[in-house]
C-alpha cells in the first residue's frame, strides 16, 4: 500500500513557474514507477508525464519541452518542474504510482493516486 501526497500548487502568471511535489509513504518507493495527471475542469483526467524506476521518462506532447519529471528514491518524492506555463495548463494535478519497472500513460496502467494539488495560470 501507497500513500500519495501532493504539494506545491497554486496560483502563477503565465510564463511563470511552478515546482509539484509528490511524497509518498512506505520503504519500497524505489520500486514504483510514478506519473503525474491533471484534470481541468469539465475534462476528462490526462497523462502528464511518467517516471521509471531507472529514472526513465515519458511526456505529454502538450507539455514535452516544459515540464520536468524526476525522483529522489533516498526522500521517497516524485516532481514536476513547470516552466512557461499557460492558461491551459490549470487543472488539478495528481501523482500516481505503480509497483512496476515502466508506466504508461494510462490512468489505468497505475493503482495509487494522490489527493490532487491544483494548479491555476493567469493570463
Amino acid at each position: 500500500q501507497v500513500q500519495l501526497v501532493e504539494s506545491g500548487g497554486g496560483l502563477v502568471q503565465a510564463g511563470g513557474s511552478l515546482r509539484l511535489s509528490c511524497a509518498t509513504s512506505g520503504r519500497t518507493f524505489s520500486r514504483y514507477a510514478m506519473g503525474w495527471f491533471r484534470q481541468a475542469p469539465g475534462k476528462e483526467r490526462e497523462f502528464v508525464a511518467t517516471i521509471s524506476l531507472i529514472g526513465s521518462n515519458t511526456y505529454a506532447e502538450s507539455v514535452k519541452g516544459r515540464f520536468t519529471i524526476s525522483r529522489d528514491n533516498a526522500k521517497n518524492m516524485v516532481y514536476l518542474q513547470m516552466n512557461s506555463l499557460k492558461p491551459e495548463d490549470t487543472a488539478v494535478y495528481y501523482c500516481a504510482a505503480r509497483s512496476t519497472v515502466v508506466a504508461g500513460t494510462s490512468l489505468q496502467d497505475y493503482d495509487y493516486w494522490g489527493q490532487g494539488t491544483q494548479v491555476t495560470v493567469s493570463s
